[in-house]
């Protein structure tokens, strides 16, 4: 079984790699959703029907067939190398997995609520929401690389940072299309 390893762990990264895609895309559809219902009709109802068929396309096809491949190569994986979970890196890496699993949850409940035209967010929300999985990308990739030799402040600090960087990026974004709505 040891000797798949190599093609397992490689499906698992491109499994991975296309659930982040679905996971970084959903929110910049619902922030255009969101834009999109502030528009007058038909430009409204024109943007909605095709954000929606975009999304649920995106969702459906991509994000959750991928985020289910991942899944079942992470776990051939574990099932080849059992020892893992006895490391503690691993189950750091875990707790982060478990949490990118709630993200994608909750992306799955918004966006049944924007399949039914339930819009209660902001589209600035939507920004700041679209960052969790950047942070949770960071956190494992770290995490995956680094294993035992990983520091643990030098992480927190730098997810931290990370956080405080993206906000920051966000509110300057906001500045610039406030001035300037195309961009």
């Amino acid at each position: 079984m040891s000797e798949y390893y190599n093609y397992i762990k490689s499906l698992h990264l491109i499994f991975v790699i296309t659930w982040f895609a679905g996971l970084f895309y959903i929110p910049r559809l619902f922030i255009y959703h969101i834009e999109a219902n502030q528009k007058p009709s038909p430009e409204k109802e024109i943007l909605s029907k095709q954000l929606k068929l975009m999304t649920k396309r995106l969702w459906f096809i991509i994000t959750w067939p991928s985020a289910i491949l991942a899944t079942i190569f992470a776990l051939w994986l574990l099932v080849i190398y059992p020892g893992w979970l006895t490391q503690p890196w691993m189950h750091v890496k875990l707790g982060f997995v478990l949490l990118l699993i709630l993200y994608h949850l909750k992306n799955h409940q918004i966006f049944k609520k924007f399949q039914h035209d339930e819009i209660n967010y902001t589209s600035n929300y939507m920004r700041i929401w679209n960052e969790g999985a950047t942070l949770i990308l960071f956190a494992i990739v770290f995490l995956v690389i680094l294993k035992h030799s990983f520091n643990w402040i030098f992480g927190v600090v730098g997810i931290i940072v990370l956080g405080i960087l993206l906000m920051l990026g966000i509110k300057w974004y906001k500045r610039i299309r406030k001035k300037n709505p195309e961009a």
